[in-house]
């Protein structure tokens, strides 16, 4: 048998508030009641925050208890490697740097081109400083140059074609690229002027145009009493060595092709 439940109506108040007397004075409702819901978020809130700590703490206490993880072994870890040797009397610069060698580190004298048959050597090998200075117009203010760009060596070879055709290949190279190219730009920046080559040259082939180029002088120079004379030069930079080409020929007759072939030589034996 169901059994039905019933709900009891609210009753009404019967009773009904008194007007106020009259002269009463009108009293003001009651604030609301102010709610409870926020405080309860704020206490949810920290206990959530209590049990990360908590879990954080009890894990590195579980993880400082534990053995350590060996590392996977590496694997090369056998390498061998070639004993020391103490030095002797075959010990080189060469052979304790050999890792790092660069040829130009060698006998830069080697590196200079060869005369061509039939031409007269007329000097190779090292140069000094001041002996190089010498062949500026200004020499004083040369050698200070170089040695304020920080040359490190000076090589040259020296020959001459009959009677007519005289040849200087020079290498300077430096401490490092920065003094090359400060050598490099500054002897060819004044290159096109009249006293000099009178023209901007020829870019070397291979060559980006600013670290290479050769000039022929646009007019031989002639004067009463004495043979034409015509000069080339070449001026190229390859990393820390610059080189230096001067081709005189007294009858002037000087070719492009004839100062760029020693140039393009000479670049490839760098």
């Amino acid at each position: 048998m169901e059994h039905e439940q019933t709900i009891p109506e609210q009753r009404k108040e019967e009773e009904s508030v008194p007007d106020p007397e009259p002269g009463a004075v009108d009293v003001a409702p009651a604030a609301p009641r102010r709610r409870r819901g926020g405080r309860a978020l704020l206490l949810i809130a920290g206990a959530a925050v209590l049990g990360v700590l908590a879990g954080t703490v009890t894990g590195y206490a579980i993880q400082y208890d534990r053995e350590p993880t060996p590392l996977a072994p590496l694997a090369q870890a056998g390498l061998a490697y070639p004993k020391a040797l103490a030095p002797d009397e075959a010990t080189t610069n060469k052979t304790i740097n050999a890792n790092r060698w660069h040829k130009t580190d060698d006998d830069l004298a080697k590196l200079l081109i060869d005369a061509p048959g039939g031409a007269k050597v007329e000097g190779a090998g090292y140069d000094t400083i001041d002996n190089t200075a010498t062949l500026f117009e200004e020499p004083d203010s040369m050698l200070r140059n170089l040695v304020k760009i920080k040359v490190r060596r000076l090589a040259s070879v020296t020959w001459s074609e009959g009677d007519s055709t005289f040849v200087v290949v020079q290498l300077l190279q430096f401490n490092d690229r920065d003094g090359a190219d400060d050598y490099q730009t500054g002897q060819s920046s004044y290159m096109h002027e009249k006293k000099f080559a009178g023209n901007d040259g020829t870019a070397i082939p291979g060559l980006p145009s600013d670290l290479g180029h050769v000039w022929v002088d646009s007019e031989a120079d002639e004067k009463p009493g004495y043979l034409p004379m015509r000069g080339a030069r070449a001026i190229a930079r390859r990393g820390d060595i610059v080189l230096d080409i001067h081709l005189v020929n007294n009858r002037g007759k000087v070719s492009e092709s004839d100062i760029m072939d020693l140039a393009k030589r000479q670049l490839e034996r760098l």
